[in-house]
């Protein structure tokens, strides 16, 4: 019997030993999860705080607030630093007075000090002046998708980089403004990679299309490419072909579309005149190619 005990006592008395470490390492370890999740609750309502403030500050065009908020290293995926990102915010401004912002926060992560930001982003403006081509004000509407990099310089969060991951945005005067139009084209590809860019139009009966597609790298000062213009064919739906530059520049589609209409003047004669003008965009990226990745079978061979 004593046999027994003894060892139930030993295995008892080890026990005791071991308990009181291992309560004290669970305490601690969970105050300090505890902590940690204070602190990115913390952080993350300090980033939300942060975002609604950049809000304000575009919507009531406040050029220097929002200077304040972005890292004086900032550069974004267009290879944009902080003095050419706010140089186009400045004329985007001057160009549409009345443009209004609107950003709902997808996802945010934090990291320590650092943390990412993925939102989905509208602005809607109309233009100051009618077009060269039609008597009637533009409408914009603008679409991103976007990813913000974000660090702690002296306990406040700043953003440091911005990725644009999609962007659509359309133009349209007149009664282009009732059309619906979509303009495709791969949010990715390869520099050199040849791609597809398709604008279909629900065309009314009773009007003419003509569009033209081109496209235009992401450079300042922007460079402008000529127009080809065709009338779209039956299926209402334009096609062109590019290759992606080699420049490791992202690139714009850009879609022109003048919508005609035809009216009898007499027996021999129509009036033709334009009464509808948009211009569809969308973003690529160009992903440059990287030329130090190897492949298992490419080694193989060289080694034969």
């Amino acid at each position: 019997m004593k046999k027994i005990i003894i060892p139930l006592i030993l295995c008892l008395a080890i026990s005791a030993n071991f308990v009181e470490p291992a309560e004290a390492g669970f305490l601690s370890s969970y105050k300090a999860r505890i902590e940690k999740n204070k602190i990115y609750s913390d952080a993350e309502k300090d980033i939300k705080a942060l975002f609604e403030y950049q809000t304000e500050l575009t919507n009531k065009y406040d050029f220097e607030g929002l200077y304040k908020i972005y890292s004086d290293d900032f550069i974004n995926n267009d290879g944009y630093n902080k003095k050419v990102y706010f140089k186009l915010i400045k004329e985007t401004w001057e160009t549409y007075p009345d443009i209004t912002y609107q950003t709902k926060i997808k996802d945010i992560k934090v990291y320590s000090d650092y943390a990412t930001v993925q939102t989905e982003e509208a602005a809607f403006a109309t233009t100051t002046e009618d077009s060269e081509f039609i008597s009637a004000r533009g409408e914009l509407q603008a679409y991103a998708s976007c990813v913000y990099h974000l660090k702690k310089i002296n306990n406040s969060w700043v953003i440091a980089g911005e990725n644009i991951l999609e962007e659509k945005s359309a133009l349209k005067y007149g009664d282009a403004r009732f059309i619906k139009m979509d303009l495709s084209a791969p949010s990715f590809v390869n520099a050199g990679q040849e791609y597809t860019s398709e604008l279909k139009i629900d065309l009314p009966e009773e009007d003419i299309v003509i569009a033209s597609i081109n496209r235009e790298k992401m450079v300042q000062p922007a460079s402008k490419s000529e127009d080809a213009f065709r009338r779209l064919p039956e299926d209402q739906i334009l096609e062109r072909m590019f290759a992606a530059n080699n420049d490791n520049v992202n690139e714009y589609n850009i879609a022109s579309v003048g919508v005609t209409k035809t009216e009898p003047v007499d027996n021999t004669k129509v009036r033709v005149y334009m009464n509808g003008l948009a211009f569809i965009m969308t973003r690529v990226n160009v992903v440059p190619v990287n030329n130090f990745i190897k492949f298992e079978d490419e080694d193989a061979q060289k080694s034969k």
